[in-house]
């Protein structure tokens, strides 16, 4: 399509990359609200739950939705995979994900979680014999100096190696585990279809959360500031559910690789989003080592596009 001899970019291309971009900044948002519930005394098990009790309804009416769209019935077998990815992909990860919030900054914590295209890569070698190239192998050096470089940042400026240590490992165990959902995800996805998959893998997961917090906690621990349910509500809307759907949609519309590459906005929006909202320093280091992370991810998107 061209306008006065220019070329224009359609209508339908730029609703798309509106979504794909909105979309990575309501996931980075979400680290943003876990810091700021935590400010009010809330435990993870406690935020996790609400953020999935909100979020339970809309992904009941997706599955609903895409069940009745689907020609391919679920058999039990089905529902084992789901249940599995469920959770792997949406409770584990996420409950590990806010568990390590605790302990470092939230800008840390989307660099970490940003690394999960490097483990699939490694995963993928080490169970589907998928090779791993030099340029692969540059690229993961480049992402883990990153990571260091933003390590080094966080100790500089809280000097508690021992939170950081916890804190990091977690959020790595997180990216771990949404990287094992994903190499699942692509057994049975093409079968099923990517929307009834993540809807009712995310009904799983709203389901654990729920029920671990039961086992857990007292029902009385409900008795929560009023701004910790309005951050739980915002998180479960603009930072689980319309990213989900965005992303679909971005899909949909792009094509999965200019979506995934759209990823990469992520972690500078949350490095920004912390910086105003959480009065969270940046200093060089954490610049450069996201820059690092960014380039190696990028490096190995297009490797294995």
């Amino acid at each position: 399509m061209r306008k006065n001899g220019h070329p224009t970019l359609p209508t339908l291309d730029r609703i798309g990359l509106l979504c794909a971009v909105l979309a990575a900044i309501g996931f980075s948002f979400k680290a943003i609200l876990v810091k700021l519930a935590y400010r009010h005394g809330v435990d993870a098990e406690t935020l996790l739950a609400l953020r999935m009790a909100f979020s339970l309804p809309f992904f009941i009416i997706m599955g609903w939705m895409s069940a009745s769209q689907g020609s391919t019935a679920l058999t039990l077998r089905d529902g084992v995979w789901l249940c599995g990815l469920g959770l792997l992909g949406y409770y584990l990860a996420s409950y590990l994900d806010f568990l390590g919030l605790r302990y470092i900054s939230a800008a840390l914590e989307r660099l970490i979680l940003f690394i999960y295209p490097t483990l699939v890569v490694i995963l993928s070698a080490l169970f589907l014999g998928q090779p791993i190239t030099r340029r692969m192998l540059g690229a993961l050096a480049v992402c883990y100096i990153g990571i260091a470089l933003a390590v080094a940042h966080d100790l500089r400026i809280t000097g508690s190696a021992q939170d950081i240590a916890l804190g990091s490992a977690l959020v790595f165990g997180s990216a771990l585990s949404y990287a094992l959902y994903l190499l699942g995800n692509g057994l049975v996805v093409g079968r099923l279809g990517a929307g009834r998959v993540t809807a009712f893998a995310s009904i799983v997961a709203c389901l654990l959360a729920i029920g671990q917090f039961l086992l857990m906690r007292p029902v009385a621990v409900l008795a929560q500031p009023s701004s910790v349910y309005a951050l739980a509500v915002a998180m479960a809307l603009f930072s689980t559910v319309l990213p989900v759907w965005l992303v679909s949609e971005a899909i949909r519309r792009l094509g999965a690789g200019p979506v995934a590459l759209t990823g990469s906005l992520g972690p500078v929006a949350t490095l920004l989003l912390a910086g105003l909202l959480l009065d969270e320093v940046i200093g060089g280091a954490q610049l450069t080592g996201a820059a690092l992370v960014i380039v190696g991810v990028l490096i190995m998107a297009r490797q294995s596009a």
